[in-house]
């Protein structure tokens, strides 16, 4: 879109103010000037000089307007939908920590944190979507006290997403690993991949009617159908009683799990999200998302999910990314180092006990008094703790490893949190324990992380994924460096909070592509690394991000847990109908649609050619033919 602006002087622009604030312009094909009108000029405005004491010499015009208590107005009109740049040549001299700055374009808020300036700077608010005809801006005073010099809006001029690199970081990085790497940056700028999130633990529980009975030694249902038993899985309860932990399906393969609280078996449905999708779209998403929370230290248990991931990648030819939950204690003081330097608890009588396994004692969130920066003081209580949770959730990446599965490795996510907008990178409003401490110790964090998987345990097989926030310039300081990171991602949840589509709170799903919080990751790593969405709750509608040039790497929806909320079966998050639109278009890249030598060459020249998935009885899916047989002869050749 060029040229659809001529430059406007002082006095036509107090001109169209006068008139309700209305500025027309007419299309010219010859010229690419952004439209241009002086703060003074602006509805609301009234002309300073300068603040109070302070001088602010170089305006431009006749002075400059101050916001303070009313809006600051001015209507304009564009010849078509689409992405304009709006810049205010302004200052802030109030608070040397920054104010938010807040401009509302057609009734939708906008933010930045505009840091402390005493001379005439450009602020910029970012790209924002106007429509086909008149448009309202305001500028108004959440925060604010902001000079405005002038205000400039021009068409939005995008950053060549072809500089991202398709180089990883790790110097070892396995072949399967380079090859998806490869594959990614192939798409990057020019389709957005589906992703599903999966559950984990214990969630979407199927209870099933199968008991096992001791007098005949069989697991069987209430129509008398008999289910083999895991013999190896034998054990007693509480009172003496035998019974075995895991049964099974001759037909389908399901695997049953018997639980101690009602004394009957049953399963996980951890394919539900998927098969929510399919039932939708008529599609599978390419990429699916899954979490580690089982591997932390004092966890008795495993949901099986290293297993799942190898499914997903080496039998559906689907792409794996993987986040950590890990969790520290709750309450330090609980823990103690014994005579070995191992850590431990204190029993009731004050002798040495093994760490409470009870997951109720331990959190992910910032609700914890385990010292973040301790991890890297070698022989701490949280030193040796983060240092085992590595060593488990190490020993599940290698077994990826083995099996050939690289992975997109997304720990530490959502960094930044609710920022204190007094005091960014501080930590304040951080909701998990790694970012509790700010923005130094969190990158300490990450490089420890990244050094003590690559380089100690030897795991090779992950794209490193850092996963961070767009509120302000400030966001960037949560970036640990080019060199520890391979892709940037950003989490969108704005169905309920920070919505600037126009519409309330929980009326229903926020399409917005969130462009302005893609491009500005962007431009946090200088364009040199692909920008993903790793999580969301609605998905962004293809109008939204094909119009906004909002070219997510891929998109990934929270799961839908049948206990809790839905991200994908709620009218809240999610229109089946946006998602079957943008699953079905030529934009959006599918299961099917991946490369079938994926994890060999990376190549993106032709679909994949092995079958989709279909369903089984129990909600589970399996291949119908073997992964590489490209001409299905039931031989990989």
């Amino acid at each position: 879109m060029k040229g659809l602006f001529k430059r406007v002087t002082a006095v036509s622009a107090a001109a169209a103010v006068s008139l309700g604030a209305l500025c027309v312009f007419p299309v010219s094909a010859d010229s690419a000037e952004p439209l241009t009108i002086e703060g003074e000029d602006l509805k609301g405005a009234t002309l300073w000089t300068s603040i109070y004491e302070t001088k602010l010499p170089g305006y431009s015009g006749e002075g400059f307007a101050y916001l303070t208590n009313d809006p600051l107005s001015f209507t304009m009109e564009v010849p078509e939908d689409g992405m304009y740049s709006v810049v205010v040549h302004g200052a802030q001299t109030l608070s040397e920590g920054g104010r938010l700055e807040t401009v509302t374009v057609n009734g939708i808020e906008y933010s930045k944190i505009m840091p402390y300036s005493e001379q005439w700077t450009d602020f910029d608010f970012g790209n924002i979507r106007l429509k086909k005809g008149k448009n309202a801006f305001s500028f108004i005073n959440k925060y604010g006290y902001m000079a405005i010099d002038y205000v400039t809006v021009s068409p939005a001029v995008f950053p060549d997403l072809s500089k991202a690199t398709a180089e990883l970081n790790d110097p070892k990085a396995t072949p399967e690993a380079k090859a998806l790497m490869t594959y990614l940056k192939s798409v990057y700028g020019k389709n957005t991949l589906s992703g599903q999130q999966q559950i984990y633990g214990g969630g979407n529980k199927v209870q099933k009617d199968i008991r096992y009975d001791a007098a005949s030694d069989q697991c069987v249902d209430s129509a008398g159908n008999t289910y083999p038993i895991d013999r190896d899985s034998k054990d007693t309860d509480a009172q003496g009683n035998v019974f075995y932990w895991h049964c099974s399906d001759e037909k389908t393969g399901q695997i049953y799990t018997y639980d101690t609280q009602n004394r009957n078996y049953g399963y996980n449905d951890y394919n539900n999200d998927v098969n929510l999708i399919y039932q939708m779209t008529g599609k599978y998403p390419a990429i699916q998302g899954f979490d580690l929370n089982c591997h932390n230290p004092g966890f008795g248990w495993e949901d099986g999910v290293t297993d799942r991931m190898i499914d997903w990648a080496n039998n559906k030819n689907g792409i794996v990314t993987i986040c950590w939950h890990c969790t520290v204690p709750k309450d330090m003081s609980k823990v103690v180092i014994d005579d070995e330097g191992k850590l431990a608890s204190i029993d009731a009588e004050g002798n040495y006990a093994p760490l409470s396994n009870d997951w109720q004692q331990y959190d992910y969130s910032e609700k914890t008094n385990f010292v973040t920066a301790n991890i890297m003081v070698e022989g701490t209580k949280e030193n040796l703790f983060y240092n085992e949770a590595i060593r488990l959730a190490a020993g599940e990446l290698l077994k990826l490893q083995e099996a050939g599965v690289p992975a997109i490795f997304r720990p530490l996510h959502e960094a930044e949190g609710n920022p204190d907008q007094t005091n960014p990178g501080s930590g304040k409003g951080a909701w998990f324990w790694w970012s509790k401490e700010g923005a130094e110790v969190y990158n300490a964090l990450w490089r420890y992380l990244y050094d003590k998987l690559t380089n100690e345990y030897g795991v090779h097989n992950l794209i490193w994924e850092q996963n961070l926030y767009a509120w302000s310039d400030y966001s960037k300081l949560w970036y640990s460096g080019d060199d520890v990171v391979d892709i940037v991602a950003l989490d969108k949840y704005n169905v309920e909070y920070n919505r600037h589509d126009g519409n309330a709170s929980l009326s229903g799903p926020n399409y917005d592509a969130e462009s302005a919080s893609f491009y500005m990751l962007n431009d946090f790593v200088s364009g040199k690394k692909m920008v993903a969405m790793a999580e969301c709750d609605s998905v962004p509608s293809l109008s939204n991000m094909t119009t906004e040039h909002g070219y997510w790497l891929y998109f990934c929806p929270w799961y839908d847990d049948t206990t809790n909320k839905k991200f994908l079966t709620d009218p809240i998050y999610q229109d089946p109908a946006s998602l079957k639109e943008l699953y079905n278009s030529d934009f959006c890249i599918t299961l099917d649609e991946l490369p079938a030598d994926l994890y060999q060459s990376g190549a993106a020249e032709h679909p994949q050619t092995t079958p989709a998935l279909v369903q089984t009885t129990e909600g589970q899916q399996a291949p119908e033919a073997m992964r590489g047989d490209v001409d299905m002869s039931g031989v990989v050749d």
